[in-house]
Formats: C-alpha cells, sequence, structure tokens
C-alpha cells in the first residue's frame, strides 16, 4: 500500500525512463518482466542456509526480482508513448503479474529458507490480493490498489531481505526467535496478504451496497 499509493510521484520519473526503451513493443517488455521473475524464483530455490556465504544466490535473487518490478513498471508508460495501450496487453501484463509472484513467492516457499505450510499460506495470501484487487474492478468498482500490502511493497521487501538474510548469516543473528528473515517475510505476506484481501473485498461490498441503494 506504501508504495503503490506514490504512484503519481514516481510516474514522471519512470516516463522519462520508458523513453530509452520506447523502441520496444510493450509486450515484449512484459515477457522480459516475466523471465526475470523465474530468474528470481530460481536463486531463491537454489539457494540455502548452508551454501548461501559462498554462492550468494540471495544477492542474485534480489537482483532479478529487481529487474522484475523495474520492467512491469515500464510496460505501461512504454505502452503510453507509442500509444499501444490495449485491453489485450493489459490481460498480458497482470496475467504475467500473477505467475511472476507465484514463481517468485514459490520459489522461496520451497527453497529450505521455510516449511513448506509457511509458503502455501503465503502465495495464497499473495494471489488473494490481487484478486481482489482486479475483481473489484471485474463487477464495475475501480481497480483496488487500497489495503496493507501492495505488488509494490512485496517486490521491494524481497529486493531488501535477500541482502540482509546473507548479512544474518555471517552474525550470530542467522534466526530470529527460531525463524529465518526470509521466512518471517513469508509469515508477513501470509497475514498481512489475506488482511489486505478482505479490506478490497469489504470495499467492493460497500461500494456494491451503495450503488444497490
Amino acid at each position: 500500500m506504501v508504495l503503490d499509493s506514490q504512484r503519481e510521484k514516481v510516474d514522471p520519473l519512470l516516463g522519462f525512463i520508458a523513453g530509452f526503451f520506447s523502441k520496444l513493443n510493450p509486450d515484449v517488455i512484459t515477457w522480459f518482466s516475466f523471465f526475470f521473475a523465474v530468474i528470481a524464483a530460481l536463486f531463491f530455490f537454489f539457494s540455502s542456509p548452508q551454501t548461501e556465504l559462498s554462492t550468494y544466490y540471495l544477492f542474485a535473487a534480489g537482483f532479478f526480482v529487481f529487474l522484475n518490478g523495474f520492467f512491469d513498471a515500464l510496460d505501461g508508460k512504454i505502452a503510453k508513448i507509442r500509444r499501444e495501450t490495449s485491453v489485450k496487453g493489459d490481460f498480458l501484463d497482470h496475467t504475467l503479474d500473477r505467475y511472476s509472484d507465484i514463481f517468485i513467492v514459490g520459489g522461496l516457499s520451497l527453497s529450505s529458507w521455510c516449511a513448506n505450510w509457511i509458503g502455501i499460506l503465503a502465495v495464497t495470501g499473495v494471489l488473494l490480493t490481487s484478486y481482489m484487487g482486479t475483481q473489484s474492478q471485474a463487477v464495475g468498482y475501480k481497480r483496488d490498489y487500497s489495503g496493507f500490502l501492495g505488488r509494490a511493497d512485496r517486490l521491494t521487501i524481497l529486493m531488501i531481505t535477500p541482502f540482509l538474510q546473507h548479512v544474518l548469516l555471517r552474525t550470530n543473528l542467522s534466526k530470529i526467535t527460531g525463524f529465518y528473515l526470509l521466512e518471517w517475510v513469508l509469515i508477513f505476506f501470509s497475514i498481512m496478504g489475506n488482511l489486505t484481501a478482505i479490506q478490497r473485498f469489504y470495499n467492493t461490498m460497500k461500494w456494491l451496497k451503495k450503488k444497490k441503494t
């Protein structure tokens, strides 16, 4: 929610950067974004507490999460510059965003950093958050970006915490009250994701009630 609410402030900068990529088809940028998500997922999956200090896979994972978010923010801007905005492009973008979410969070969930049940709850929270945001638009309400945890927030957390987890492995704080930092991140996603989904559900139901009256 914090970063999603700042979209208008960063739009001029994104528009400027998008100008350098304006010769590329925006759908190509969307596919690049998805490709980087898959690479990030693989680095998360193959990383482990036992080998991280020598492989630095978490650094690579965080970097590719950044590239996923960066290119995801550019495709829409490029489409506007090229005057090629379309329902097809929007649909492709949101479809690949959901797959990107599943790959990134799923890759971490299936890694040796966390218990699988925590990962399942995290993926559920992430998907329900996005589903409620777009489903509200499907019933006639606006696309709802409100809530405690939006996609921009999730990606930012997944850019930063892998680096922090690597640093913590070099200290006596490799685990915090029995869980790795990355495990706490997934616990946070599971709780805040479901709360965000509930909040968006409430907003839409409230709007539907007013519309009926």
